[in-house]
């Protein structure tokens, strides 16, 4: 299988820059239609918009002579900003650190009279971040029945701390640096230097800096701007779509080859789908294009200044709809000049460069590609618009994925995450250990927590399209069971193709530790014990295994299995039912004779504890087509039932080790087995 890869690249500032942005950009843009709700809401209805109403504007006074609040104010002073930081927050700490951030910057909001956009782009993942951190100091040592106790009052105590820090210092700063920003900004305005930023900012967007800018500076100052004057030419320097319009258009005219075929589609997924990195290839092609760029956002911004013209709010994506939607009334003939002349300037300069190259575009723009999502660290959602299909054919996997980086994170994502991923998990972190890279992270994962930041996803084939929307950029891999797919050796060369420009692959492991002993499970969960120890912990007893169990078909085994969680109180009933559930929608049949029946993601709640029951069946059941010997039922809180999966995954890849299990007359044979494993 061929998989087209890049070398990873070096740490630099740039690198460090990317990814300060990228953080900022995860901040702003899942709350960017909360952003768009507040701008037609104040083009609308203030008083400078296109319908007025005081009660909805907050301008005049009403019946009692009082002031109008409206929801333009109280939107932009609080919601805005709490969003922001409760999704900086949950980016730290999941929805622990959201909620302490969320509370945090309420005292930076109450401390000023400006919209603190930059404080809670601060105190969110502060909040999240130490919070993560003060859990920390007792994991492990809380006593049972006083953790929602302890949990609820550390956050809440922490999240005041933080607010009162906020009030009375952080608010104070951040005022003083709004201020000095939006200082610098009228400066440049009031002298006609403000065109000179697009120096630095289309050579960002190229390098995919830009979000550090934008979303960090931009964004908060323009949003202050428009409350103060009705719009912002802020929100415009880096969305304009007219400088990139103006390459694409070039290629179309001067272009050859599959630059020059793809450049039309280029085109309007840039100008009508507010995708701009779908340009940034044809640049790469040939770097000196970048003065085109330049040239025309440098025209459109002169546009802007001239015409006195703005945008009630962000347009995102930098699609002309987008940014047509957010103009301010008084703004529409400077606004569409603005990106009609930036196009055009962008032409001209692009169609000069093209025609008096020798070299008019005809080099493989799949190389140059690659070479823009190296930059951007991972795979483009549009790059299939210029490469086509045969990248994904290449890959190997479904989704069309080509990876441009080495892989260092593999997940397993199924319904619930508890059951048959982490024993996929395991069985693969086997192979991938003896294949000489221990660093390359495996984990699993509920489908419902998936976010795309892995390399590859492997999942059950009817849970293929669950899970490629949230993992876009990832290599997906369809399996038909967990335990002994013939796809993992294909991952496995995946692996070792894509690490093999670093020079990483060592040679295989003589005795590489067990798959419990190098667990590294999602969500945190810690290193694996021996099954005596998981059996002090209640996860496996002896009175949880049965020799010879009772049931004639599948139906009948999960309510076997389901009854000893039962019977231990680690579950109630409503979980055994979502046990079937679960088990209509996907089987849990794993391969060598095994089955894992859980509940669902949603069923979680009805788990008191973490536990685990193993039957076997000597003249095995029948399970959707497929013989079964083993049932084992599964019921997990934060993973600790993962040691033992670990080891039921070690057993079941071991074909004497299974045949043991067929032969042993006693559950300590069983139990003993599985102490082997982790020894």
């Amino acid at each position: 299988m061929a998989t087209e890869t890049v070398a990873k690249p070096r740490t630099s500032a740039r690198v460090g820059v990317q990814k300060f942005g990228t953080f900022l950009s995860g901040m702003i843009m899942p709350n960017i239609g909360a952003f768009i709700a507040w701008g037609l809401i104040t083009a609308l209805f203030i008083e400078k918009g296109w319908i007025p109403v005081p009660a909805l504007g907050g301008f005049g006074t009403n019946a009692d002579g009082d002031p109008n609040g409206g929801i333009v104010g109280p939107m932009v002073t609080y919601l805005l900003p709490i969003l922001i930081a409760y999704t900086g927050g949950r980016m730290v700490y999941d929805v622990r650190g959201g909620v302490v951030g969320a509370i945090a910057t309420m005292g930076v909001i109450a401390g000023t009279d400006s919209p603190m956009f930059i404080g809670a782009m601060i105190m969110g993942p502060l909040g999240g971040w130490t919070m993560k951190k003060i859990d920390a100091i007792w994991d492990g040592k809380i006593r049972p029945g006083f953790e929602m106790l302890v949990n609820n009052f550390s956050a809440g105590i922490w999240g005041a701390a933080l607010a009162l820090g906020g009030f009375y210092g952080l608010s104070w700063v951040v005022q003083r640096f709004t201020e000095g920003a939006g200082a610098v900004v009228e400066f440049l305005v009031n002298n006609g230097l403000l065109p000179l930023t697009s120096i630095f900012i289309e050579p960002a967007k190229v390098l995919f800096l830009n979000n550090a800018i934008n979303h960090g500076v931009l964004t908060p100052l323009g949003i202050q701007q428009s409350l103060e004057q009705g719009k912002s030419i802020l929100f415009l320097l880096e969305a304009n779509p007219g400088p990139g319009m103006g390459i694409l258009l070039a290629y179309m005219f001067f272009g050859r080859g599959a630059a020059r075929a793809s450049a039309p589609g280029a085109a309007i997924i840039h100008f009508l789908g507010g995708i701009h990195e779908i340009y940034f290839p044809y640049v790469l092609m040939k770097p000196i294009l970048i003065l085109a760029a330049i040239g025309g956002g440098m025209t459109g911004i002169a546009t802007l200044a001239i015409t006195n013209s703005g945008l009630v709010a962000p347009a995102a994506p930098g699609s002309i709809i987008a940014v047509l939607a957010q103009t301010a009334r008084d703004s529409y003939v400077g606004v569409i000049l603005s990106v009609i002349l930036a196009t055009a300037v962008s032409f001209l300069i692009a169609s000069v460069i093209l025609r008096a190259s020798k070299n008019k575009g005809e080099d493989d723009l799949s190389a140059a590609t690659s070479r823009m999502e190296a930059m951007k660290g991972k795979k483009s959602s549009v790059s299939s618009a210029l490469t086509g299909d045969r990248a994904g054919d290449r890959a190997g996997a479904q989704g069309g994925a080509v990876l441009t980086r080495p892989v260092r994170t593999i997940v397993f994502a199924c319904d619930a995450g508890m059951g048959s991923s982490a024993m996929g998990a395991s069985v693969l972190r086997n192979k991938i250990k003896a294949a000489g890279f221990p660093d390359v992270k495996v984990t699993n994962s509920a489908i419902a927590n998936l976010n795309d930041t892995y390399d590859v996803v492997v999942t059950h084939e009817d849970l293929t399209e669950r899970a490629q929307p949230r993992t876009s950029s990832a290599v997906h891999y369809s399996v038909d069971n967990f335990m002994n797919s013939p796809k993992y050796d294909e991952i496995v060369e995946l692996v070792k193709s894509s690490n093999s420009e670093e020079g990483t692959t060592a040679a295989p492991a003589e005795d590489a530790r067990p798959a419990a002993a190098a667990t590294t499970p999602a969500h945190g969960a810690h290193a694996a014990e021996p099954a005596a120890a998981v059996e002090g912990k209640g996860v496996l007893l002896r009175e949880s295994v049965i020799l010879n169990g009772t049931a004639a078909d599948r139906d009948s085994a999960i309510d076997e299995a389901g009854k000893l969680l039962l019977d231990r109180g680690a579950v109630d009933v409503s979980y055994v039912h979502a046990m079937h559930e679960r088990e209509e929608s996907v089987s849990t049949y794993m391969g060598s004779f095994l089955a894992i029946p859980h509940g669902t993601n949603d069923a979680k709640e009805h788990i008191n504890h973490s536990a685990v029951s193993i039957i076997r069946y000597p003249e095995g059941i029948d399970w959707g087509g497929k013989q079964v010997k083993f049932v084992v039922g599964v019921a997990g809180i934060n993973n600790e039932h993962l040691h033992i999966l670990s080891s039921i995954a070690k057993i079941f890849t071991n074909k004497a080790q299974v045949a043991q299990l067929e032969e042993a007359t006693t559950v300590d044979e069983v139990l003993e087995l599985f102490g082997k494993v982790n020894a």
